[in-house]
């Protein structure tokens, strides 16, 4: 009994993502299942899976964050339209202009946390107001309806259009192919792993645990490919979203790198006097923030097709929470890519369910729901660990 518990509190986050989803679906009658909402799910809430990589980097270190994120993306939406509307550098100087914004930032915020000790919250609260008001400005000033807009069309195909493009309702068999090899590296990554440890000597999962795990994910996988392959094909952004959780689970797992941004939010003090450098590891936190907020810009503005003052509007909440709720300690030195993705996609399963429903629900309980959650998953956290600490 106390085995199968313990497999339930591992998975309990991915268990209630289920029952949330399946709650929605009943709410609107089936629509949570249809290909054109699938494809919603994943376009409209790519911003929190970019973000909330991260976010939980920053979160590792300690349990700090970056409130400036969401505005930091308005602010460069502004500076894109000017570079590639009303400039018109082109696309590929205009990306290259906003990154090295990005990193400039990244390097001002990074040396004002790790080296001033200026702490987290207040400088980045510091950029949540200045960069909205900025890139507010910036809209007034170049544009009379607040927005800037067309953007080119290349633009918008790299960040906002779909891999092998098909007719909405054509099956589309390059989306079933690259379902079927995705959930072949899974099987053979939950297996390989496993051998692993136990090659090694160390604890891990029971093999049946690896069977249904393995089982469900391949369901899962095939149930996206089916539903993408009759939704006009692969949308690029969940390219990009991919590529950006396996880069960043493979820092994160197999790196020396990725270790010392967990030995730092467990203990900062030893693992200094152990002479890791803790604070180039929370300078490179925060660069980090920067960079993956720059691509998120570059997804917010191709799904929008504009620069509008809006973009970005709580963005940072939304980071946090899919960390949180995805199992990442509040006070940092534990959490995983894998639970940051379960809790992203409940974060964007609440965002559509509700949208769909917004007879029931409007954005007021959008965000008591948010809250309601986060606050759940802080809870069990806490109490897991006191739970942990009396073994």
């Amino acid at each position: 009994m106390n085995k199968y518990l313990e497999i339930l509190k591992k998975n309990a986050m991915l268990i209630i993502l289920v029952l949330v989803f399946l709650l929605f679906t009943l709410l609107t009658n089936g629509s949570m299942l249809s290909p054109l909402n699938f494809n919603a799910l994943i376009t409209q809430n790519a911003y929190v899976f970019i973000l909330a990589t991260g976010m939980l980097m920053c979160m590792l270190t300690g349990g700090n964050i970056d409130l400036s994120c969401g505005s930091f993306v308005c602010f460069l939406g502004a500076m894109g339209g000017i570079f590639m509307v009303i400039k018109q550098y082109g696309v590929g100087v205009s990306l290259l202009l906003l990154l090295l914004i990005g990193i400039v930032y990244g390097c001002l915020l990074g040396f004002l946390v790790a080296y001033v000790n200026v702490p987290p919250w207040i400088a980045t609260l510091a950029g949540f107001l200045a960069f909205r008001g900025l890139g507010t400005q910036l809209l007034s000033q170049n544009s009379s309806t607040g927005s800037i807009s067309p953007f080119p069309e290349s633009f918008i195909k790299i960040f906002a259009g779909n891999v092998f493009e098909t007719p909405v309702g054509q099956l589309n068999i390059i989306c079933i192919a690259a379902g079927i090899v995705a959930c072949v590296a899974v099987v053979l990554v939950n297996f390989m792993g496993r051998a692993n440890k136990l090659k090694k000597g160390y604890e891990a999962d029971s093999l049946t645990s690896v069977i249904v795990k393995s089982v469900l994910a391949v369901a899962v996988i095939m149930l996206f490919a089916y539903k993408l392959a009759l939704s006009g094909g692969i949308p690029t952004v969940l390219v990009w979203v991919v590529a950006i959780v396996l880069i960043y689970n493979f820092i994160t797992s197999k790196t020396t790198l990725g270790r010392y941004f967990y030995t730092i939010g467990g203990n900062k003090e030893a693992t200094r006097l152990s002479g890791v450098d803790t604070k180039l590891i929370m300078f490179l936190a925060y660069l980090n923030m920067a960079v993956i907020t720059v691509i998120t810009s570059y997804v917010v503005i191709a799904k929008f097709q504009s620069a509008n003052s809006q973009a970005g509007t709580n963005y940072e909440m939304d980071a946090i929470a899919a960390c949180v709720v995805g199992g990442v300690s509040a006070y940092g030195g534990a959490g995983s890519i894998f639970g940051m993705v379960v809790g992203a996609t409940l974060i964007g399963v609440i965002n559509l369910g509700m949208q769909l429903r917004s007879d029931l629900f409007d954005a007021d309980w959008v965000k008591i729901v948010k809250g309601l959650v986060l606050l759940g998953a802080v809870v069990f956290d806490i109490l897991a660990a006191k739970k942990n600490q009396t073994k």
